[in-house]
């Protein structure tokens, strides 16, 4: 049986989502990053780069990174149609995708949750944490125009709108408002059965009866 390592929460959320949306069944092994767990020795031996998400495969071999196990799973798993067929469609998928995860959360949210990995000053650890709004606020305004006129990233739900969710999930829960094309796509993807199960599984079930989402 696959073997699921995340944190709720977190980025590993938008490929819960994912493995949900695939009907697969796995262990959700949880990783307790304010506890430091992944530093310890057994998490580093799955994952040496002590991040989550990772996704150990039957065969025992792990899957690491956002965007990769994304990827796994669309190309795994076709009749999900988690990817387009046109390679312009996937390239565009790919490309909000990364964007997503290494730009609006790696560089903007990364600054805000995690300050002092960018400055060990506490004099200048607001100044950061405005940057990264920046980023933030910069990525969001690019990603509305790219939804503008869409349901989705392209025309079916697809491994993009799953790294979009999570950012978008942390822009609501930190009260950063998000433009109106992010929004309704946010909205339209609290309404998804594999989403709200998620939300349910992670202690978010909270977010869905605030949005009017409760099933």
């Amino acid at each position: 049986m696959k073997r699921f390592y995340m944190t709720p929460g977190s980025c590993s959320t938008g490929i819960h989502i994912l493995l949900e949306e695939c009907g697969l069944v796995f262990e959700a092994w949880i990783v307790n990053l304010l506890a430091g767990d992944q530093y310890k020795k057994d998490y580093l031996a799955i994952n040496p780069k002590g991040s989550v998400p990772a996704l150990v495969l039957d065969d025992g071999s792990a899957l690491t990174e956002f965007s990769a196990i994304a990827w796994w799973l669309a190309k795994t798993y076709p009749k999900r149609k988690l990817l387009p067929e046109s390679i312009e469609g996937e390239v565009r998928v790919l490309g909000i995708m990364n964007y997503a995860v290494h730009t609006l959360h790696t560089q903007g949210f990364a600054r805000i949750f995690t300050t002092e990995r960018f400055s060990s000053s506490a004099a200048e650890q607001e100044s950061v944490k405005a940057q990264g709004r920046q980023i933030i606020d910069q990525g969001f305004a690019i990603i509305n125009r790219e939804l503008a006129g869409r349901d989705y990233v392209v025309e079916n739900f697809g491994i993009a709108d799953a790294a979009l969710f999570y950012v978008e999930f942390w822009a609501d829960r930190t009260g950063i408002p998000l433009p109106e094309n992010c929004l309704a796509h946010y909205r339209r993807m609290l309404t998804r059965p594999a989403v709200r199960q998620v939300l349910a599984e992670e202690g978010y079930a909270a977010v869905l009866k605030q949005d009017g989402q409760a099933g």
